[in-house]
């Protein structure tokens, strides 16, 4: 079978046989002494079921959960099949509650998924969080559908152990917006700067979020990972209900994006997968990470919409 000839300017992550030498010894398969430091900064190539009991509880700030979708699909070699509601629920409460204790007292909890089981992670989640917020993110890619509405929709929803104590930083995730129609109060601009031509609005976040792009083949934080979430999101979830300093745990790491945002922004990271040509792909991009922190929709401290002229100069 040919091997598939990239584009000149595909920028999607590749490893050399020499890279993934180098790689391996970045990636741990066994767990660390329970009372060791060797969580911090880590990235485990194993079976969550294998690790989770060796894990100290209370010991993340905030968890990313991006777990197989109720689809049937093929993640290097490992397939998940989907399953009927009542399975892939029992799947879900199989882990959930265990990594649910991972959480420190104060800290936030980011469950991804899709429209065909939102119900039951709401449903899952209920029984160890408070649930503060359904985060709908536009997926701008997507096959069409002849009879049906195309699906550019997937969901994250947001829970935290208390809810009358729980970090949210607002400000570090306030969006640029372009202004269609300035107002001027007493001939000034009301709520909005001038920028060149542009004129733009600095607006607090809501729960629907239009301006995500899929990482694409021209993206540096591109892999062949089938299910890829972009930096760009993850930075949201992670300035929003971290600080700096503050672990993230990711049970389902995937390619390595919620590490390598929280390398970038500052913040440690514990990350446990189960693919090892995953686990590499996550560790070249977090060696990536450590001379390039730029986050492409992220500029000085703000998230801009999809398609803005964000300044040159970040």
């Amino acid at each position: 079978m040919e091997k598939n000839i990239r584009a000149k300017n595909n920028r999607t992550i590749t490893l050399t046989q020499e890279e993934r030498e180098l790689l391996q010894r970045e990636i741990l398969v066994d767990p660390p002494n329970f009372h060791s430091t060797d969580w911090i900064d880590r990235v485990f190539n194993t079976d969550l079921f294998d690790i989770l009991d060796y894990i100290p509880n209370q010991i993340a700030d905030l968890i990313i959960l991006d777990p197989p979708y109720n689809l049937s699909k093929d993640y290097n070699g490992l397939s998940f099949n989907a399953r009927n509601n009542e399975a892939y629920r029992s799947y879900l409460e199989s882990w959930f509650h265990k990594v649910c204790a991972k959480l420190k007292p104060q800290g936030s909890l980011y469950f991804c998924g899709d429209w065909r089981n939102t119900a039951i992670l709401q449903a899952t989640m209920e029984t160890e969080l408070v649930i503060m917020n359904r985060i709908t993110w536009q997926r701008e890619k997507g096959r069409g559908a002849l009879k049906n509405w195309k699906n550019c929709m997937e969901d994250i929803w947001f829970g935290v152990k208390d809810a009358q104590q729980f970090y949210f930083n607002v400000e570090a995730v306030k969006q640029k917006r372009r202004v269609l129609a300035p107002y001027r109060e007493n001939g000034k601009p009301k709520d909005w700067e001038e920028e060149g031509n542009e004129k733009y609005r600095l607006t607090f976040p809501s729960n629907f979020w239009d301006d995500i792009s899929i990482p694409f083949w021209s993206m540096p934080e591109n892999t062949d990972h089938p299910t890829q979430k972009s930096e760009k999101l993850f930075a949201k979830l992670i300035l929003a209900s971290s600080k700096e300093g503050d672990l993230i745990f990711d049970p389902f790491l995937g390619s390595g994006t919620a590490a390598v945002v929280a390398l970038k922004l500052h913040r440690h990271y514990l990350g446990v997968e189960i693919n090892k040509e995953y686990c590499l792909w996550a560790a070249k991009r977090l060696q990536n990470a450590r001379t390039d922190a730029s986050i492409q929709g992220y500029a000085d401290g703000i998230f801009w919409e999809r398609n803005s002229q964000i300044p040159q100069n970040n």
